[in-house]
């Protein structure tokens, strides 16, 4: 897993939408990116409504998700 993608473009920061991961330089979480995969809308679709999010962002987030859910599946294992 390329865990530097995910800190080049996610953040997390107690002061901003409650800690929840967000996208660096924006204030959409990772979350509300994934959401908008999971309605259908491609990473061009997504950078076309919010130019801050391009496929790099989209990627990391991805990558964020597996990550996590790769802890989560260790530690019930």
């Amino acid at each position: 897993m390329n865990s530097a993608i995910i800190h080049e473009h996610i953040a997390l920061n107690p002061e901003v939408r409650f800690g929840k991961p967000i996208v660096k330089g924006t204030r959409t979480t990772v979350a509300e990116v994934l959401e908008m995969l999971a309605n259908g809308m491609s990473a061009s679709d997504i950078a076309e409504d919010f130019p801050a999010i391009g496929p790099e962002q989209v990627r990391a987030c991805l990558l964020y998700a597996a990550y996590k859910e790769s802890i989560v599946l260790l530690a019930v294992a």
